[in-house]
């Protein structure tokens, strides 16, 4: 039995058979029927055999030990690259916009079939990097041809209220090479488009090749969201309570310092201990169980939440950018969160709530003539929603660029969901004292 089975599979024909069966069933998978024309490079490989596929090999002549480190270089290559794109991808959290949660030193993994990997709007570009090139600012790191429409594999579920979710930054689009971290739109609010162009190197980048965020979705399709006084509330519910979310507190000593130990204790960084000796005041970000322990201290006179009530400029900085709309960061809203096939009725004042999808997001051309609304060319009174859309926002709430400055997360920007941390390293210390050993192998909740 044994022997017949090691005939079957030397025999080409057989090898042919399962391998385009395998082959079909992933085209099917992931959509793309152009990828069909692949069966012609499988049946030479089995059968015609017209084409040399190891052509680094000398045919007849024994693997040299170079050709044997060739052939496990490629397929380590290519395993890798396969395992980024559709199942896992590692991430490293840079600022602090997620503490307590994350942290700045997090090494993470991000699971793509959780809600199914996404193909690359842009399939040809040099592998393990984002955007530019290695030792490059500016050079790009893909070929802006050809260009794929979204398409999203199966997954094994869909976003949920909480998740922490790694996306591509909305307004990531246009990006100003000099200040990549700045939202170019933010940049020409304050600025200027002209001044901009005229003074910066300014890039476009398809939606994959965006930079990478990792937020908290607190609302999906459907939902209503609202901040009132720094409180999150979806559908008119609190916020289900997440124990290491963090604000901004103003603590007023008796003219004394705090020692720097008890900020370590807290595990508070050192860039957010920002104290004004001239006040005695200190401004830094606190979970509820690090303000239990910081109001026993001896020297404390005051402790006071932040919130920012001046929506005066703000409108410039928090969605929808418009002064009709005069929210804060800790007042907000109420808003309506899109899902695919909701209809919205449409007018002057609801407009700059859902322009930027109309326009950019779904790539409709959209004109305000005369007091009236166009789409395409129409007038429109309503429009019909061709994606879901997500709110994001950070667990350190005073200190996150996310949903409630530049709206809406649209579905085929999403990447993954955030799985475990595998390492985490403490920037302030040395090592081996700034390896944070209870969070090694740690879930993300």
């Amino acid at each position: 039995m044994t022997t017949k089975i090691r005939t079957l599979f030397k025999n080409r024909y057989f090898n042919l058979g399962l391998s385009s069966l395998i082959y079909i069933l992933m085209v099917i998978w992931i959509g793309n029927y152009w990828l069909l024309l692949g069966l012609a490079v499988i049946f030479d490989f089995y059968i015609t055999r017209k084409v040399n596929w190891t052509f680094w090999k000398k045919r007849g002549q024994k693997r040299t030990v170079l050709i044997e480190w060739v052939d496990a270089i490629v397929f380590a290559v290519i395993a890798a690259l396969l395992i980024r794109m559709f199942l896992i991808e590692a991430y490293t959290i840079p600022t602090s916009s997620m503490e307590k949660t994350l942290m700045v030193g997090d090494y993470l993994f991000v699971s793509k079939v959780s809600y199914g990997p996404k193909m690359p709007n842009t399939p040809i570009s040099f592998p393990f990097v984002h955007n530019t090139l290695p030792f490059s600012k500016k050079a790009k790191s893909y070929v802006e041809w050809p260009r794929w429409p979204y398409k999203r594999l199966a997954g094994l579920g869909s976003i949920k209220r909480n998740d922490v979710v790694v996306f591509n930054f909305p307004e990531g689009d246009t990006v100003v090479l000099q200040d990549p971290n700045s939202s170019y739109y933010t940049l020409a609010r304050f600025y200027g488009r002209d001044y901009l162009w005229q003074n910066f190197d300014i890039v476009y980048r398809p939606v994959d090749k965006r930079d990478n965020y990792i937020k908290r979705c607190v609302a999906i399709p459907g939902d209503t969201v609202r901040v009132v006084h720094g409180q999150l509330y979806v559908n008119g519910k609190e916020q289900v309570k997440i124990g290491e979310r963090q604000y901004n507190y103003r603590i007023i000593t008796n003219g004394g310092t705090i020692n720097p130990k008890r900020f370590e204790e807290l595990g508070i960084a050192k860039a957010d201990q920002n104290y004004n000796p001239a006040e005695s005041e200190y401004i830094i970000p606190l979970t509820e169980g690090m303000l239990d322990r910081i109001k026993d201290y001896g020297n404390i006179v005051k402790i006071e939440r932040m919130e920012n009530t001046d929506s005066t400029r703000m409108w410039q900085m928090i969605f929808p950018h418009n002064p009709s709309y005069p929210w804060t960061e800790d007042n907000f809203g109420p808003l309506w969160i899109p899902s695919k096939g909701a209809t919205v009725g449409l007018n002057l004042d609801n407009l700059p709530l859902y322009e930027r999808i109309i326009d950019v997001y779904e790539n409709n051309d959209l004109a305000v003539r005369n007091g009236a609304i166009y789409i395409n060319g129409k007038p429109s009174n309503s429009y019909t929603f061709k994606m879901d859309y997500y709110f994001m926002m950070g667990d350190n709430r005073h200190n996150s660029a996310d949903s409630r400055f530049w709206g809406f997360v649209p579905e085929d920007h999403v990447v993954g969901k955030g799985s475990f941390i595998w390492l985490s390293l403490d920037k302030d210390r040395h090592f081996p004292f700034n390896i944070r050993w209870k969070r090694i192998f740690s879930g993300i909740r």
